[in-house]
């Protein structure tokens, strides 16, 4: 087959291109370049230069590459920015998947991996959280990507679209420095932050119904994200008209903000400079670890790397970035 991968420039859907690469795919890259890269982009695959917003490109890259499947990461990301700017974040993300499945639909492109978010769950109250648990997002963000499950669900009933929509958990590391992540908005990357300022890491609350009073979390490589939308991809190519899948990514193991920020100083050697405590961030519930019984039961993906190898890897790629 061959699939469009919108936000293959990207830190996912870079390591998304390669894994379908790998696994046999013909792949185009479809990426408006606002927070991807070209340098991210394999020699020998082509990058179309687009807004998923965009009507026109769209159908000149679905025609031009005679593509069979859509991989869908492209879309606005983070949480307190979509509070800030709601509107902004559900055209991005609603609108701009509304404007891709009318193109797939007038193309006869019946084949879509959407990648979604466990913020679309909100802050629940379990041990582990399944696909039936409650969707209750706390943001905007969350919002459009829930939105955006019920618009390829109904597609799925209305026309036969055979789609997977991927819940990810928490995102970390790289397969290699040169695709590793450029934002500081998530745990590890905001430690480095504060190692190469020779500061102390942060830690926000240590007051939580927990093991240790911090938050827990499921971290997840991005190689197993990516090779999650490989196994997805390959499910649809077989799969019957109107299947649509819902799935969690994670591992099934949760690990608290100190014991990962105590990973971070080991593998960095930067054991001295301990953890100051801060007050709570609003909204961080106490614990999100998934279930990831559904996803190894429709596709028979589980999770290969641990927590030491993403932060290695996040460091590499780190130092990579600030030599």
């Amino acid at each position: 087959m061959s699939w469009l991968v919108t936000g293959g420039a990207g830190y996912i859907g870079a390591h998304v291109v390669r894994a379908l690469i790998e696994g046999g795919q013909q792949v185009v890259v479809y990426d408006d370049l606002s927070t991807g890269s070209r340098d991210r982009v394999p020699d020998g695959v082509p990058l179309v230069i687009g807004s998923v917003l965009d009507r026109t490109a769209l159908d000149a890259a679905l025609r031009e590459h005679a593509i069979t499947g859509v991989v869908h990461i492209a879309g606005k990301k983070q949480v307190g920015e979509s509070v800030e700017k709601p509107a902004y974040y559900y055209r991005e993300n609603v609108t701009g998947l509304q404007t891709l499945l009318d193109a797939l639909g007038d193309a006869g492109i019946d084949r879509l991996v959407f990648s979604s978010s466990a913020a679309v769950y909100g802050m629940p109250d379990v041990t582990l959280v399944t696909e039936e648990t409650p969707c209750k997002p706390l943001s905007p963000y969350g919002e459009t990507k829930l939105v955006g499950e019920w618009l390829i669900n109904a597609s799925a009933r209305a026309y036969g679209l055979r789609a997977a929509s991927l819940r990810y958990f928490n995102v970390a590391g790289a397969a290699s420095p040169e695709l590793s992540d450029a934002g500081v908005f998530n745990l590890i990357p905001m430690v480095f932050e504060r190692l190469e300022a020779d500061e102390p890491p942060r830690i926000f609350g240590d007051d939580y119904a927990t093991a240790d009073g911090t938050c827990v979390r499921d971290y997840v490589h991005v190689q197993d994200i990516a090779s999650a939308h490989l196994a997805a991809a390959l499910r649809l190519a077989d799969a019957e008209p109107g299947t649509s899948l819902t799935l969690n990514i994670g591992r099934g193991e949760g690990s608290s903000v100190r014991e990962m920020v105590e990973h971070i100083l080991k593998v960095t050697g930067r054991e001295e400079l301990l953890p100051v405590v801060t007050a709570r961030r609003p909204g961080d519930p106490a614990r999100v670890v998934a279930s990831a019984d559904r996803i190894r039961e429709e596709l028979g993906w589980s999770a290969r790397h641990g927590v030491d190898e993403m932060i290695a890897s996040a460091w590499g790629g780190w130092r990579h970035r600030h030599p």
